[in-house]
């Protein structure tokens, strides 16, 4: 549907994604549901100063263009839920025998078993109150079997399942749920299931906060305006928005 909609280009390598389009927005009007994809990125993003390694030709790279003006702006973490769901959905589908081992690590990070096979970076425009342009970049790990940086705990579709994986493929099973959960807007329907699909969604983990350490929690939900809420075994609970607190993750 992209393709034949000319809603799709594909440049064979780019900074980013999410850079490239926001250039081609600054020239032009793009339908929304409109899809770059590039077979390599040089400066691959993840949130805040975090790099995305890809080796060229291997992966999923790749952003689209939402106009969200009916999102309320303190609710725009809805816009994260939705995209990480689609794409937990989509990666079920592909691999159904593993469908019980992938998750969705708060807040963007999509995890199978302990391993990260991907991540979401979405980057929103705001405009007389109102969220104009969410520009949503994904990488996902899909071909690629060495990994060359520090991340510690990178996995790919083809690490996973053994076989190599068209990335045309991937990419159409992503978009279809992707756009149909994000025109549906069951809010209470995707906070819901996206607290059923979250990593370590029972049980009580390591997690590190800068003011207190090392400490074991169990997650108690997720806020409307995306506020990770933990409760110690003491009983206390805090709540913590990005970067505020870190998985402790097995060695």
């Amino acid at each position: 549907m992209w393709i034949r909609n000319k809603k799709y280009r594909f440049v064979a390598q780019t900074d980013s994604t999410n850079r490239l389009m926001k250039s081609l927005l600054r020239d032009q009007h793009l339908p929304e549901g409109f899809v770059v994809r590039s077979g390599y990125q040089l400066e691959g993003r993840g949130q805040g100063s975090n790099r995305w390694e890809s080796q060229k030709g291997r992966n999923l790279l790749f952003s689209m263009l939402l106009r969200p003006v009916h999102v309320a702006v303190e609710e725009q973490f809805i816009l994260s839920q939705m995209v990480a769901l689609a794409i937990y959905q989509s990666l079920q589908e592909l691999l159904p025998e593993e469908a019980t081992a992938f998750s969705l690590k708060w807040p963007n990070d999509i995890y199978w078993k302990n391993q990260k096979l991907g991540g979401i970076l979405i980057e929103n425009s705001l405009r007389g109150g109102k969220i104009t342009e969410c520009i949503i970049g994904i990488g996902l790990n899909i071909n690629q079997t060495t990994f060359y940086s520090d991340a510690p705990n990178p996995v790919s579709l083809r690490q996973i399942s053994g076989r190599r994986h068209r990335l045309m493929d991937v990419l159409q099973t992503i978009l279809h749920p992707l756009f149909e959960i994000y025109s549906q807007a069951d809010y209470a329907a995707i906070r819901s299931d996206y607290a059923q699909a979250l990593y370590r969604r029972e049980g009580y983990h390591s997690y590190f906060a800068p003011e207190k350490g090392q400490f074991e929690a169990c997650i108690l939900r997720v806020e409307e305006d995306g506020r990770l809420v933990l409760k110690e075994k003491t009983g206390q609970e805090s709540g913590y928005y990005f970067k505020e607190v870190e998985f402790v993750l097995p060695v």
